[in-house]
């Protein structure tokens, strides 16, 4: 072949050649529809600069911006039975765990790790809604009582945050008998004097929500996340009306008394610093400076005065 085939021509294709340029690169909020650089929307933690929503994040970067310098160790959580009930929709769950484990980070649905908060130890545990929706059954259950045994043991801060759409399906009813062990796991913790806190993040509903997420000593929440038990479409056919359309929003339940905190996600760390602060804190927090004896004043009972 001639130099005009081998050299000149893959020369030219080169230069007229359509780059590809990766999906990932720009985001779209789902609030204001504004297009964001990836880096722009990673130094940001994932909140939109423009108005303010706090998308959906992995476990991984949630610990990493929770625990003091983004520093934690993560535990193995015990082994369960993978498929107890021989469960099978149009797949094998069995299958669809493979598919949800070759996408995570982690084995399931559950991180937890150990670590500093504002300076003080404490234990995380952090649902990742991508895999299978955060949905919560036997393995999840058993990482929340490890999490609260590992919180016992270290002396520790407990802090929870959810990202469920509630029960898993395909353990029926051992899925929903976590809503019990996660409560009395929980309820240890308070026997024991440790604070525990629970971040609501979006979504929070289904039994998650009725369970552990609404146990805590003080519930913080993210700006937006919606918080509930049954949709709202469910809800409205029930009691055939109108919701208001913030209905089982943060906002919505701070201002009704379910939720103490809504705080944003790049204060969460020294918002959390400062609650357990103020809770484990057994001494003041600076010195305390001794008043000198004021002056006493003359005693002037029964003594004559000129009319």
């Amino acid at each position: 072949m001639s130099w005009l085939t081998e050299f000149v021509r893959p020369k030219i294709q080169q230069l007229v050649r359509r780059t590809d340029v990766p999906e990932n690169l720009w985001h779209k909020c789902k609030s204001c529809e504004q297009m964001i650089f990836h880096r722009d929307l990673a130094k940001n933690n994932h909140v939109c600069q423009h108005c303010g929503h706090h998308m959906r994040i992995s476990a991984q970067n949630r610990l990493e911006l929770l625990f003091d310098g983004g520093k934690y160790q993560t535990i193995e959580l015990p082994n369960v039975p993978v498929d107890p009930l021989k469960f099978r929709d149009q797949k094998k769950y069995t299958d669809r765990l493979k598919a949800a484990q070759a996408k995570a980070t982690y084995k399931d649905a559950l991180a937890v790790a150990h670590g500093e908060v504002g300076g003080h130890a404490t234990v995380i545990a952090v649902f990742d809604f991508s895999f299978m929706g955060g949905s919560m059954g036997i393995a999840v259950g058993e990482g929340i009582v490890a999490a609260a045994e590992l919180a016992s043991v270290q002396d520790a801060a407990l802090i929870i945050v959810p990202a469920s759409g509630g029960a898993r399906m395909q353990e029926g009813i051992l899925s929903l008998m976590q809503m019990a062990r996660t409560t009395a796991a929980i309820e240890k913790v308070k026997e024991k004097g440790l604070p525990y806190f629970v971040l609501l993040t979006d979504p929070t509903t289904g039994g998650v929500s009725a369970s552990f997420a609404m146990l805590g000593d003080i519930q913080v929440a993210e700006p937006g996340a919606q918080i509930g038990f049954a949709g709202r479409r469910v809800i409205e056919n029930t009691i055939r009306e109108k919701l208001p359309d913030d209905f089982q929003t943060a906002e919505y339940l701070m201002d009704h008394g379910m939720v103490d905190m809504v705080v944003p996600r790049n204060e969460l760390n020294a918002t959390f610093g400062r609650l357990i602060d103020m809770i484990r804190r057994t001494k003041p927090g600076a010195s305390i400076v001794p008043i000198k004896d004021a002056k006493k004043k003359p005693d002037t009972k029964g003594a004559k005065t000129d009319k």
